[in-house]
């Protein structure tokens, strides 16, 4: 069985491992016109202000930097 992490939590734990790269995963608001262009979820680069990737899958980002172990999971 594995172990449930809310969003928000895995959220901070992404972002406190991309400031080290002076990048930041921000989300798009569900009635905002950019969510069709970036997605749900993006990263941008806090020293130049701009996008570095867009439509980021938040567990598959997560586990990429090691964020979230193998037991656990996001939860709803």
């Amino acid at each position: 069985m594995k172990v449930k992490i809310s969003k928000r939590a895995i959220i901070q734990r992404i972002n406190r491992k991309l400031a080290k790269q002076d990048q930041k995963l921000n989300t798009s608001r569900m009635k905002s016109a950019g969510i069709h262009d970036m997605g749900r979820y993006y990263i941008v680069d806090t020293y130049r202000n701009a996008v570095v990737d867009s439509q980021i899958n938040l567990e598959t980002m997560a586990r990429k930097l090691g964020a979230i172990a193998e037991y656990e999971e996001i939860g709803e």
